[in-house]
């Protein structure tokens, strides 16, 4: 719908929208007050005194997006909807340090920080070896054995071209989970580490655990740990929700200098089995049930039918199992009592040397497996400086953020809080009803992460209203693309607080693109590259089109980046993200496959994947394995191509079947029962996240010469078929 400028909007308009007319009366009093006494201010000014003085979280949706469409008619494109003050400025974690230290870093041009954010972001790129010994230092990371220098570059014969990413920390010894369980300047053993509740007992206080207390459970755990004989290095998978057991589990894995095999609690049997294989896990640690409201989802089931090693079991319920343990699983309270001795008693961490694995991670490809991505002890730390430079997560801060250890988002969460002073909220349940909107209320939280999914869902059943959420300094989101409405409603809800656009990825450790509370945000929208981190958008004849001109193209990154990864398990790290990349001032540029846009206003866009992994939910997942999947679902299909469109409005990608009938003349029949068939086949065998939208029936798939499908051209032609409502 179209929208009036401010000061064409009436007292009438505003009743329209539902809101009492006294009340209308008064909004509008308030409106004409400001066109008057911001005649001349430019839009974004008019627009911060609007969202803090006439805006609430209990006014109708429709009335805030009539006051920023209104504020915004004739801006032009990426109107920003949060805008940095001075004052706020300067208390974050970079603007402390840039008053301290601007000057140094960038000589007599600087003047404070959001003026010269954009240049620290650079100086970070150019200047590695300050730039990250800084930030070290300030988020207190403490070596066994200090590294010999910050970044080596210069491998002898031909190391340069095998591992371009250069050396960081070299001859650097470090254990991160012992980094955030020590005392510093930035914690006492009285602070809260974790704040958690279980759905349905919402009504309850939420409980705590200080730094004493948790630092006792996770040396526990190493303790039992060693007794399972198991040789330093080895792999220990994790598949639980996350809580407060699989928080300590953690972080005891990698104090005990053993490496962290993450899964999703979501996976079915088979793709937990193949990450074990990969992996070569000797030990997991599971639960019998995940319990959602009414709901009991066997989880200890699927270990078995995948035929993991040990197990070690923890009950959902008290100490009673729903099902009997196999010969050789342990059962949780038998697992401790092993180190019953030991109780209380300080773990001496097991010091590493960086370029050791702490952790073992899986990412789609473009073929049916997935990508076995290993942590280094490094890459933590890229972690939480993301987080301390854009989120600004500081002591005291309260983090929740709904996710899983089975994706990078949940060591991201430990990482991010712990190494930066801030307590970890948990929510033991759904993130999408009333509940989990009551625990950020209560657990006070201060950065909000999301997915888009989980926004939408707020916003079409209204489960936040009447909750308060004004502690929040920050949301962030990432995962999937954004929707510009969904994510006003969202700021809205904390009096206008900015949304951080985060995007990264598992072999990254963090993101390669962000926001920033020193610089305006606009609605999903990028501001920045991230702190050490090189951007380049690749132009038709594949190489980077000229610094800060607008376009659109794959996005190749810098390949000097810290914590980000050197090998993969099972394939080859350099064919998979630098054969065949161009060369850039001396540098091979390292691949991503994602499209990205540079606006001419200057934020960062993202239109979706340009290899075959497509995102769904906040998921990277193989075209290839969903259509494995179909393939089998129905005898009369020929064969499928999973495609993930992105919609015409903005948000995450629908998940779109392209569909050969074996009869061509079945492409005339209801195609409900058959996308009901590859609903329930895709959501049995690989995940019960994922939704096929629509099937969509061809004669033919297009296929380049060599045979292979050619999913981008499909991605284009029904994304266009869905801008003109066929499907």
């Amino acid at each position: 719908m179209g929208y009036k400028s401010l000061d064409s909007v009436t007292a009438s308009d505003i009743a329209a929208l539902g809101i009492d007319p006294e009340l209308a009366e008064t909004l509008h009093g308030r409106l004409a007050d400001v066109i008057r006494n911001y005649a001349s201010a430019t839009p974004p000014d008019t627009w911060r005194y609007v969202s803090a003085n006439i805006l609430s979280p209990h006014l109708p949706f429709s009335f805030h997006q009539m006051m920023y469409y209104g504020c915004y008619q004739d801006f032009g494109p990426d109107p920003p909807a949060w805008i940095p003050d001075l004052e706020n400025a300067i208390s974050t974690n970079v603007g402390k340090l840039l008053e301290r230290r601007g000057k140094e870093f960038l000589g007599s041009s600087y003047k404070d920080p959001i003026s010269n954010f954009s240049d620290f972001q650079e100086f970070s790129v150019t200047n590695p070896e300050v730039y990250w010994k800084t930030i070290l230092d300030e988020m207190n990371i403490s070596f066994s054995k200090p590294p010999q220098c910050i970044l080596r570059e210069n491998f002898p014969g031909d190391g340069q071209l095998l591992h371009p990413g250069g050396e960081w920390l070299p001859g650097a010894y470090v254990n991160p989970a012992k980094n955030c369980l020590s005392l510093n300047s930035k914690r006492s053993l009285d602070d809260t580490m974790i704040i958690w509740r279980d759905e349905g007992k919402d009504d309850l206080p939420v409980n705590k655990m200080t730094l004493e207390e948790f630092r006792s459970e996770v040396w526990l755990v190493a303790y039992a740990l060693k007794e399972l004989g198991l040789e330093r290095g080895s792999a220990i998978a994790i598949d639980m929700p996350m809580n407060v057991h699989s928080v300590v589990i953690y972080l005891a894995i990698v104090l005990a200098g053993y490496v962290v095999v993450s899964i999703a609690d979501s996976f079915a049997a088979r793709e937990i089995s193949t990450r074990l294989k990969i992996s070569k896990a000797k030990a997991i640690f599971t639960q019998d049930l995940i319990i959602r409201g009414e709901k009991s989802i066997p989880l200890y089931s699927r270990i078995v039918e995948a035929q993991s090693p040990t197990a070690i079991v923890i009950p959902t319920r008290g100490f009673s199992f729903s099902a009997k343990l196999r010969q050789g699983d342990i059962s949780w309270h038998d697992f401790l009592e092993r180190a019953k001795a030991f109780e209380k008693r300080e773990f001496a961490a097991s010091e590493q040397p960086v370029d050791a694995y702490t952790n073992i991670l899986f990412s789609s490809g473009t073929t049916g497996e997935p990508k076995a991505i290993p942590w280094t002890q490094a890459t933590p730390f890229k972690a939480a400086a993301d987080a301390w430079c854009h989120m600004d997560i500081q002591k005291g801060d309260v983090v929740a953020w709904p996710t899983n250890l089975g994706w990078m988002m949940g060591p991201w969460l430990v990482y991010a809080s712990l190494l930066n002073g801030a307590s970890i909220a948990l929510y033991n349940g759904s993130p999408l009803g009333s509940g989990f909107a009551k625990f950020v209320q209560d657990a006070k939280v201060t950065m909000l992460g999301v997915i888009p999914s989980i926004v939408r869902t707020w916003k079409s059943t209204n489960s936040v209203a009447f909750y308060d959420w004004s502690t929040i300094r920050c949301f962030s989101s990432t995962g999937e693309a954004s929707n510009v409405d969904e994510y006003l409603w969202l700021m809205g809800r904390a009096c206008y607080k900015p949304v951080i656009e985060y995007c990264g990825g598992t072999e990254i450790g963090g993101g390669f693109v962000t926001g920033s509370l020193l610089q305006a945000q606009s609605l999903a929208a990028f501001s920045t590259p991230a702190m050490g981190c090189s951007l380049f958008i690749l132009g038709s004849d594949g190489y980077p089109i000229p610094k800060n001109k607008p376009g659109i193209g794959e996005l190749a990154l810098g390949p000097l980046m810290l914590g980000a990864s050197k090998t993969l398990l099972n394939f080859d790290h350099y064919d998979v993200y630098f054969k065949g990349m161009p060369w850039w001032n001396g540098k091979v540029l390292r691949r991503h496959g994602d499209m990205f846009e540079f606006t001419s206003s200057g934020y960062y866009r993202a239109h979706g994947r340009a290899d075959d992994t497509m995102n769904l939910g906040g998921i990277k997942v193989s075209s290839v394995e969903i259509e494995r999947i179909c393939n089998e679902a129905d005898d009369e299909v020929l064969e499928t191509a999973a495609i993930g469109v992105p919609p015409p409005t903005g948000g995450p990608e629908k998940l779109v079947i392209a569909v050969v009938f074996k009869n061509p003349e079945n492409t005339g029949a209801d195609l409900n029962p058959l996308r009901l068939s590859f609903n329930s086949a895709v959501q049995r065998k690989l995940n019960p996240l994922f939704r096929v939208s629509h099937v969509v029936p061809l004669p033919s798939l297009p296929r380049t010469a060599t045979n292979k499908v050619m999913r981008r051209i499909l991605r284009q032609q029904l994304a266009q078929l869905d801008q003109s409502s066929k499907i």
